[in-house]
């Protein structure tokens, strides 16, 4: 049987409140990051969780790392995250998964942008054309 593990959590980034939600699934793990700006309340994030589910954009999953059962000393989790977060220098899972989602909107921004341009400039230059046949027709 599958397990499912969610985990939600709030925190003060500098200017705002922001929500980590992280999930993982069928060995994926995947995550979310939400602006609440002022500080939320429990129900407002509840209310966000219920009422706008279909609308956060999850990151794609990565491959999960399976995790422990038995509970470590928190000092010594503490002491450890901080020496693989100095060593690695990538930062947690849940910030490359983040950093993943973030890369893959920039291509797609990119990509969005460029088909834009290119259809201006097709316009552009069947406007041209059309001038130049305008011209060459005779009244």
């Amino acid at each position: 049987m599958d397990q499912v593990r969610a985990r939600l959590t709030v925190l003060f980034e500098e200017p705002f409140w922001i929500g980590l939600y992280e999930r993982e699934a069928n060995g994926r793990y995947e995550a979310c990051r939400i602006v609440f700006g002022a500080e939320p309340k429990d129900y407002t994030v509840y209310q966000l969780l219920l009422e706008r589910w279909n609308e956060l954009h999850f990151s794609p999953g990565v491959e999960a790392v399976p995790s422990e059962e038995r509970r470590k000393n928190p000092k010594r989790l503490q002491r450890e995250a901080r020496q693989a977060t100095r060593s690695t220098g990538v930062g947690t899972m849940a910030q490359q998964a983040l950093k993943l989602q973030q890369e893959q909107g920039k291509l797609e921004r990119k990509d969005r942008s460029k088909r834009r341009r290119e259809a201006e400039e097709q316009r552009q230059f069947d406007l041209r054309q059309e001038k130049r046949k305008e011209k060459h027709r005779g009244h």
